[in-house]
C-alpha cells in the first residue's frame, strides 16, 4: 500500500513531518492517559565500543536508535537501503530519508498490558518506561513496521489498535503495538524509571543502572527451568531447546545465562536471540500474589 505524500517545508525537522504524516493516517480515539511506552533492551549485552549496552547509554545520557549503536534484539538491518530503512521511509513517506543517524527514531512499544515486564518483551527483559510528555511526538503502528502495517495512530488517535491487537490473539511475542518516538530520548528527562530484571542485582549491571539520571526499579524476573521448555519444541524450533539446556545454569534459564552466552561469542547470536524468545514466552515473572488475610 502507498501511503499519499503530504507537501511540507524544506527545512522542517525529519520529525515533525514524520509525526505530521502519521497523525494524517491515525484512526480512533485517544490512548489512555495512564499507559507508557517503554523500550525493552538486553542491558548486559555488549555495545559497539566494547561496554555492556547500560554503561554505553549510562556514558552517553542518550538512548539511541540502531542507526547509530549497531546494535539490536532483533535484525541489524538499520542501514540505507536496509530492511529498517525501507520500513521507516514507507512509513513516514520518506521524512528520514536523507537524515543523519541520530535523527532517526527510536523503536519501542505501548505497555497497555502494563504486566510488569514492559511494551515487547520480546526485545529485552528490561526496560526504560517513557514518561507522558513523550507521548506527544510518538507515533504508533500495529503490528510491527516489519510487517509492512496499514493501521497507525498517535496519542489522540489510537485505540483502534490496542482493541486490534487484543481481538486478534496473537502469541504474546507479536501482539505488541510498535511506537516510535522521534526526537532524542535523554534519559534524564524523557525516562520515568529503568526496569531491571531481579537477576541483575548486585551485578556490573546493576552499578551502571546506578550511574544513570533516573529511576531504577526491579522487575520480579524471568525464570525457565529446562523442564518447561523441553515441552515446547515447537515454539522456535528443537535445536534452540538443545541449546537452551546446555547453557542453563542448574537448570535454570533467565536473561543473566542467555547473555552470557550471547557475549561469550560461542553461539550463534540468532540461536541465542531465539533461546530468549522461549524465555520471555514461558518463563515471564508473575506479578505478586495477594497475601491471604
Amino acid at each position: 500500500m502507498d501511503l499519499p505524500r503530504l507537501l511540507a517545508p524544506a527545512d522542517e525537522e525529519p520529525g515533525v513531518r514524520a509525526v505530521r504524516h502519521v497523525a494524517s493516517l491515525a484512526r480512533g480515539g485517544p490512548l489512555d492517559p495512564a499507559w507508557r511506552v517503554t523500550l525493552n533492551f538486553h542491558p548486559d549485552r555488549l555495545a559497539r565500543d566494547g561496554l555492556s549496552v547500560l554503561a554505553s547509554i549510562a556514558g552517553d545520557g542518550i538512548y539511541y536508535a540502531q542507526f547509530v549503536t549497531g546494535t539490536s534484539n532483533g535484525g541489524l538491518t538499520a542501514r540505507p537501503g536496509g530492511d529498517r530503512w525501507r520500513w521507516e521511509s514507507r512509513i513516514f513517506d520518506g521524512a528520514y530519508d536523507t537524515a543523519r543517524p541520530d535523527e532517526r527514531p527510536v523503536h519501542g512499544a505501548l505497555d497497555f498490558l502494563e504486566s510488569g515486564a514492559g511494551g515487547a518483551p520480546r526485545f529485552g527483559s528490561s526496560y526504560f518506561r517513557l514518561t507522558a510528555a513523550t507521548l506527544a511526538r510518538t507515533t504508533f503502528c500495529y503490528p510491527d513496521s516489519s510487517t509492512g502495517p496499514v493501521d497507525f495512530g498517535i496519542v489522540e488517535r489510537g485505540d483502534r489498535l490496542v482493541a486490534k491487537s487484543v481481538a486478534e490473539g496473537r502469541d504474546p511475542l507479536d501482539s505488541h503495538v510498535e511506537a516510535q518516538i522521534h526526537g532524542p530520548v535523554r534519559i534524564g528527562t524523557d525516562v520515568e524509571a529503568l526496569v531491571l530484571d531481579a537477576c541483575y542485582r548486585g551485578t556490573p549491571v546493576e552499578a551502571a543502572a546506578r550511574h544513570l539520571p533516573c529511576p531504577l526499579v526491579w522487575h520480579p524476573g524471568y525464570r525457565l527451568p529446562v523442564r518447561v521448555l523441553r515441552e515446547h519444541p515447537e515454539f522456535r524450533g528443537r535445536e534452540y531447546v538443545v541449546l537452551g539446556v546446555r547453557i542453563a545454569r542448574e537448570g535454570v534459564l533467565d536473561p543473566g545465562v542467555v547473555g552470557e552466552a550471547a557475549r561469550s561469542g560461542w553461539y550463534d547470536p540468532q540461536a541465542v536471540k531465539k533461546v530468549w524468545h522461549y524465555v520471555a514466552r514461558f518463563g515471564a515473572p508473575q506479578p505478586p500474589q495477594p497475601r491471604d488475610p
